[in-house]
């Protein structure tokens, strides 16, 4: 006898558990041990400075230890998602983003009397917690709340036809948003963050079937919100002056961006090779970080950039796919707040580092050192590795007449093949 496969019901669909999309496991390897490599080449570099300036004594292997660390707890997180039942994420997701809010809402408070011990002030900005070994970002938790809170409040307004309802779907949901956009960018003053969690928002409510002029206005919206908190940020004007044209290269706000480009350009065709490199003597900013983009120009040039701007394009591309063939209007908004989130990670960093937006803090998945937006990132891949085991072979496409209803992938009533017309009638 062959082995039984269960089965999951969608609504009045039921899709049998199949195969997941070890694809989306290849293309994070890959990134991964891209990442892995090019810490491994610049951290005696990162570290000797490091210890040069700030008279510490850090390994030369410090940065590409940590990582390997960082990559494990990731790792394990994406295996524990990819077997936990996908109903978990469905019923906990409120207690998540509870959790996420009380955390944010928890450092705030201690900034105000705190400089040290268990959070980590830098440059007025408090954004992390001190567990010692590590340390831990809670904007994070709030972002991974939020999707899955998103998705079970549009994935109820599909199935009912009431996205575009001002009272039943805009308002509460801008409320929800609008607190988490108050922790991260107010309080933490954490503008990159913030972008990724509007670029996941975005994706979501384009994915749920928002009408275009919702859309529109938000987007306006949201201009003159990020036009409001950059001219009363002094920082924030500072980079946008540099983006501009407005300082020169001897300005402190545009040192950053000039190294940046330095490095990518340095690298030319086919990269100075492993450790050959000069950024990451001190020269350019949160290289093992925020720039690591412009490190992998300058080790691995223009052949590198591309391998890896394709690389996330293949993960996007299967992250996608997963959207656009799962029946399940609630696993299809966490999937389309996975893509929003890795996608705006990525085009606002590599959009800072080749000079095409504004410089902000936003790492590159995978690349950059770190752990809290790793895990979490790994975490959100996970689902839809879990997700990816209940699609089918066509694409959800849409049924005329039904509000919620739309193109190419958005959420709305389904068309069945022969096959499933049978499943169903049965």
């Amino acid at each position: 006898m062959g082995r039984r496969r269960s089965a999951t019901t969608f609504e009045t669909v039921t899709v049998r558990r199949h195969r997941p999309d070890y694809r989306i496991v290849l293309f994070m390897a890959l990134l991964m041990v891209i990442g892995l490599i090019l810490l491994y080449s610049i951290s005696p570099a990162r570290a000797e400075f490091i210890n040069a300036t700030s008279g510490s004594s850090l390994d030369t292997a410090h940065f590409m230890q940590k990582q390997v660390i960082n990559l494990g707890a990731g790792l394990a997180v994406f295996v524990l998602a990819a077997i936990l039942p996908l109903g978990i994420w469905k019923r906990y997701g409120v207690h998540i983003l509870l959790l996420g809010i009380g955390a944010c809402a928890l450092l705030a408070v201690l900034g105000l009397f705190m400089n040290g011990g268990v959070i980590i002030k830098t440059g007025g900005a408090v954004r992390w917690f001190n567990l010692g070994v590590t340390s831990f970002q809670p904007a994070e938790l709030l972002k991974f709340g939020l999707l899955l809170f998103l998705a079970g409040f549009l994935g109820r307004r599909v199935a009912t036809g009431t996205v575009n309802s001002l009272h039943d779907t805009l308002i509460p949901l801008g409320v929800v948003v609008g607190i988490a956009i108050l922790f991260i960018v107010v309080f933490q003053k954490d503008m990159g963050t913030g972008i990724t969690l509007l670029g996941m928002v975005a994706a979501m409510l384009y994915a749920a079937g928002l009408d275009k002029k919702w859309l529109l206005l938000g987007i306006a919206g949201v201009g003159g919100l990020g036009i409001l908190l950059t001219v009363t940020s002094p920082h924030r004007l500072a980079r946008v002056a540099t983006f501009v044209g407005a300082t020169d290269s001897s300005d402190a706000a545009s040192y950053h961006i000039h190294q940046a480009l330095i490095a990518l350009g340095s690298g030319g065709f086919f990269g100075k090779g492993l450790g050959q490199g000069v950024q990451a003597f001190g020269y350019l900013p949160e290289a093992v970080n925020d720039s690591i983009f412009a490190i992998l120009g300058e080790t691995f040039g223009f052949i590198g950039v591309v391998v890896i701007i394709v690389l996330f394009g293949a993960l996007l591309h299967r992250i996608l796919k997963t959207l656009l063939t799962t029946y399940d209007p609630v696993l299809k908004m966490i999937a389309a707040g996975v893509f929003g989130l890795v996608a705006t990670h990525i085009v606002v960093n590599i959009g800072a580092m080749t000079g095409i937006f504004p410089l902000t803090g936003v790492t590159l998945p995978f690349l950059s050192f770190g752990g809290t937006s790793l895990v979490f990132t790994l975490l959100g891949l996970g689902v839809v590795f879990s997700i990816s085991r209940y699609t089918t072979h066509q694409i959800v496409k849409e049924e005329a007449d039904h509000e919620s209803t739309m193109r190419r992938g958005r959420v709305g009533r389904t068309r069945y093949t022969g096959t499933r017309r049978a499943e169903r009638a049965r």
